[in-house]
Order: C-alpha cells, then sequence, then structure tokens
C-alpha cells in the first residue's frame, strides 16, 4: 500500500469512525474489532500519532493494540492461553537410582562409610581389604 493509497484509507475509516461514534448506543462504548484491526494494519505505512489523531483516538490506546497484535502481515493469532493444565502423577521419565550406602565397623573401632549413586558397585575387593587390615 502506498503513502496515498494509505491517507485514501485514512479518510475512510476516519469516516467510518465518525459514523460509529454517531450511532453507538451509549458514550463509552467499545470502540468495534474490525476499526482497530484497520487502524492497526495503517500505523505500518503512517505514522501511529497521524492515524491516532485523525480517527480521534488516543495514541496510547494505539499503541498498545499495535503491541498486542501478532506479528507480521496475514498472521494468525496464537492458540488461546490454557488455563489449567494437568501434571500426571507419574512420570514417564527414568527416575535416578537412589544411592546405595554402606557403613562397615570393624573390632579395633575404624568405620567405614561409602555412599554412591552408580546403580552396580563392585565393593567386594573394597571390603575384603577393610575387614582384613587389623
Amino acid at each position: 500500500m502506498t503513502s496515498a493509497q494509505a491517507e485514501q484509507h485514512l479518510t475512510d475509516l476516519a469516516d467510518q469512525f465518525a459514523h460509529w461514534r454517531q450511532q453507538r448506543t451509549y458514550r463509552f462504548a467499545p470502540i468495534p474489532l474490525p476499526l482497530w484491526e484497520q487502524a492497526i494494519a495503517l500505523t505500518a505505512v503512517l505514522p501511529l500519532a497521524s492515524v491516532a489523531k485523525r480517527l480521534g483516538v488516543r495514541g496510547r490506546d494505539l499503541h498498545k493494540r499495535c503491541a498486542a497484535r501478532p506479528e507480521g502481515p496475514g498472521a494468525e493469532p496464537g492458540p488461546a492461553a490454557l488455563d489449567f493444565v494437568e501434571v500426571p502423577a507419574a512420570s514417564s521419565w527414568p527416575h535416578p537410582a537412589p544411592p546405595t550406602e554402606i557403613e562397615l565397623h570393624r573390632a579395633d573401632g575404624a568405620r567405614l562409610w561409602i555412599r554412591s549413586h552408580e546403580a552396580q558397585l563392585s565393593l567386594a575387593v573394597v571390603v575384603r581389604t577393610f575387614l582384613e587390615r587389623l
């Protein structure tokens, strides 16, 4: 859309806004979404401030609407926000193996405490060596 076409569309849209203002049932009725969408589309070609002034809306309101729109031409709105998501209690992910703890005491009072997160821990040599050394 050229700048001249945008200016013509802005003039037409200003007329639509004026018509809506005359026909609305109460003073603070919300502006219809199709009018907002046309105004937002014009801000891609014309300055936001001039579009807002010509349509008789606050620049801040138009800016908020522009910031909330989906990006890109013809972009589809994203999926609706989820209100509730159920997370199953039993997870399908593998759980880490619980740690293995071994505590050994010898007659002379020596103690050996081993804690490991390995699933299979070969302790035979360590235990035999600990118990044989007196």
